[in-house]
């Protein structure tokens, strides 16, 4: 069985949906997982946010305009009068479920029943047009199947044995639906994977069903080597290995989400890059293939601060990090980078949510600075010990920028520099210029 699934611009009108029908094979097992259609999520986020300030009646006048943009989806998606009257039904039903949402008091729980209907609505709508075709399919119910702990994790073996068995119901059957991103908690409650899930749903199935190969279809051919909003001539990778693409994913490319890797890696499942919006295109297949090219790909991570913290008592003092690590362990804060010296430890992270409370725990270690406005460069390939100069070139690159911390040795994979954000730019195009000039040009 291959998984197939498509993200929210591929399913983005009634006409991308026609353009994905035809890209499912006709007799060959697959497992198609869904996105909500481009907007929808953001505009059901707005929704849930007018909601929670009280003000029913914004989030009703949102809802109605939601509503009368799929009700001109469902007028031009079917041509026969049946499916046009099952493609309202399914509007009545959602809707009214949002509607219901509305008068209840807010809560955490509600705002995850309204985010949830996006997947509902496209997986339904689009079976509904493979049916108007001619084409049998089976819808099966992701919150059936889809299961995260009380640690938020995906509970991988719940999701195998579930999935498993609605797969089971239906023998006869080559053509499978499903919705991507949601999923019930450990309270049996309408929850999610969070933004950009959908991938990783679709790896969680894979590795549930052994599937042959897992294909990510996006509206960009495949995984590029540097940032294509930033920097000309970027090209697609062909190949990268599992580590790879869970570096470059993590640390900023944005068609793949960072955790979709880890579930086909623990089996081996190959993952395939590909663009609805140009099928022909060869994409990126990410595997536990090797290539052994020393440069891949760069991607570059926002948002990122910095802490110091400055002691002479850390001089030789063993157990000193670990009572440092433990501060982060404490607020479920994960590090990025860390570098050390005899008098002090630099470290960053993504995530300043209990940023106070981890700059207060940690100054009973010393002095503490914090910085702001960084950007992670990232530059992911075969840094293999016995491949010398690689990461000189790197570093010759960027001789223009101040870098204010180098990670380097922790992975065979990955180089990550940290500069302040108003230099992101000028470092994206200074590593292409150094480092893909040459192959950029025989890829043009």
């Amino acid at each position: 069985m291959k998984i197939m699934k498509f993200g929210g611009t591929s399913v983005g009108s009634a006409e991308r949906m026609g353009a994905v029908s035809q890209l499912i094979p006709a007799q060959e097992p697959v497992l198609v997982v869904l996105s909500a259609m481009s907007g929808t999520t953001n505009h059901l986020v707005q929704i849930g946010q007018q909601l929670a300030q009280a003000n029913v009646a914004q989030a009703l006048v949102l809802t109605d305009q939601l509503e009368q943009r799929y009700k001109q989806v469902v007028a031009e998606l079917y041509k026969q009068d049946d499916s046009k009257e099952k493609g309202h039904q399914v509007l009545q039903t959602v809707f009214a479920d949002i509607r219901a949402c509305l008068h209840k008091p807010f809560s955490a729980a509600i705002e995850k029943i309204i985010l949830a209907q996006g997947e509902l609505l496209s997986t339904q709508l689009f079976q509904i047009f493979q049916e108007e075709k001619g084409v049998t399919s089976v819808l099966l119910p992701a919150l059936e199947f889809m299961k995260i702990t009380d640690e938020d994790e995906p509970d991988q073996a719940y999701i195998r044995e579930n999935l498993q068995k609605q797969l089971a119901k239906y023998p006869d059957h080559h053509l499978f639906i499903t919705q991507g991103y949601i999923c019930r908690n450990h309270r049996n409650e309408i929850d999610n994977l969070k933004r950009g899930g959908s991938d990783y749903s679709a790896s969680l199935m894979g590795a549930a069903v052994r599937a042959q190969e897992i294909q990510i279809w996006t509206d960009i051919d495949g995984m590029h080597n540097n940032d294509p909003r930033v920097v000309k001539n970027t090209y697609p990778i062909a190949e990268l290995s599992f580590d790879e693409a869970a570096e470059l994913a993590y640390f900023g490319a944005k068609i793949l989400h960072p955790s979709s890797i880890l579930p086909a890696q623990q089996h081996n499942i190959p993952v395939r890059l590909l663009n609805t919006m140009q099928p022909q295109a060869a994409g990126t297949i990410i595997s536990s293939k090797r290539t052994g090219k020393e440069i891949k790909a760069v991607a570059a991570k926002d948002g990122i601060y910095a802490i110091k913290i400055k002691s002479s008592r850390m001089l030789l003092a063993y157990g000193f990090l670990r009572s440092v690590f433990e501060v982060f362990e404490r607020f479920k804060t994960p590090i990025d980078m860390i570098t050390t010296s005899e008098v002090a430890v630099s470290l960053t992270i993504d995530n300043a949510t209990y940023l106070p409370e981890i700059t207060e725990a940690l100054q009973r270690f010393g002095t503490v600075e914090i910085d702001s406005e960084l950007t992670i460069v990232c530059v992911v390939g075969d840094f293999m010990e016995d491949k010398p100069g690689a990461a000189l070139k790197v570093v010759q690159s960027l001789s223009q920028i101040p870098l204010r911390m180098i990670s380097y040795g922790g992975s065979k994979n990955n180089i990550s520099l940290l500069v302040n954000t108003i230099h992101k730019e000028k470092a994206l195009i200074s590593i292409n210029e150094g480092v893909f000039s040459e192959r950029g040009k025989s890829h043009e």
